[in-house]
């Protein structure tokens, strides 16, 4: 494990509609690039969403837009790398704001920490850790091996990673299945995956699995396996220290039709959905 050193602020952002997120994440992308404030870890979770990613085919949203509207289930087309995924509640979603000038300049890197992290808060919530795959035949994000799969079948998804960097500023992140409803990953294939399956922690384990309690032990390994030292602020003190320079300006669309296009940034990006 890394020796902690770098300070970091802690955000717990609760339920927060898809694109607050994406507002707030770029006001603390422009704010860590201008050093105003620390590496930031943003934990929540958001209502019904689909998001697809730059990497993304549109093949891969089995949902027609009207489907879509009467289940209550927002799209987006994001800039971070990836395909399609879902978010919702139940689902503990990490957006890591990190320079990496201050860590490794390695995205692949980062990306493979973030793995570690999930499996290591999946371990510590009673997932066998022999059960556990990171980065399955090279496919970015926590897979699960389960018996009751057909063969051929490839394992299960746990956990989904889509990132993107600019000027070495990470955004967007990882998405954590931990009681999600996961009847809504039927609207897509998940991360593109012909045969690919979600499942989440109460699945696994067979349990009720508290939520409240996932939310600490992710940001426990993620301060471990990055060497961070977290610092747990609210919403409204991250908001009052972000007054200052505009936030650069999203690539995300927000839209209820599938028709929409996004716009290409020309910037770094990696990951297998989030």
């Amino acid at each position: 494990m890394t020796r902690a050193h770098h300070p970091a602020w802690l955000v717990d952002l609760g339920l927060i509609p898809y694109a607050h997120s994406l507002e707030l994440q770029n006001r603390v992308v422009t704010a860590r690039k201008a050093g105003a404030v620390p590496d930031v870890l943003l934990l929540c979770q958001h209502p019904h969403v689909i998001t697809q990613g730059r990497n993304g085919r549109r093949e891969h949203l089995l949902g027609s837009e009207r489907v879509l509207e009467q289940m209550g289930v927002e799209f987006f087309e994001t800039r971070r790398g990836g395909d399609v995924t879902y978010h919702g509640p139940g689902q503990l979603v990490a957006y890591p704001i990190f320079d990496l000038s201050g860590h490794r300049r390695d995205l692949v890197w980062f990306v493979r920490r973030l793995e570690d992290a999930m499996i290591a808060a999946s371990i510590g919530l009673g997932v066998p850790a022999g059960a556990l795959v990171a980065n399955w035949q090279a496919k970015t994000g926590v897979w699960v091996h389960r018996p009751d799969l057909p063969p051929g079948f490839p394992p299960a998804k746990l956990g989904a990673i889509g990132v993107h960097v600019s000027r070495w500023v990470t955004s967007h992140g990882l998405a954590w299945n931990v009681s999600t409803d996961l009847r809504y990953f039927d609207l897509i294939v998940p991360c593109g995956i012909a045969g690919c399956r979600a499942t989440s922690l109460e699945q696994i384990l067979a349990r009720a699995v508290d939520f409240r309690a996932a939310a600490p032990s992710l940001a426990r390994r993620m301060a471990a396996v990055f060497g961070l030292t977290l610092e747990l602020i609210s919403a409204e003190d991250l908001s009052a220290r972000l007054e200052g320079p505009e936030p650069e300006r999203p690539a995300e669309i927000a839209t209820s039709s599938v028709r929409a296009r996004s716009r290409d940034c020309g910037m770094s990006h990696l990951g297998g959905g989030s």
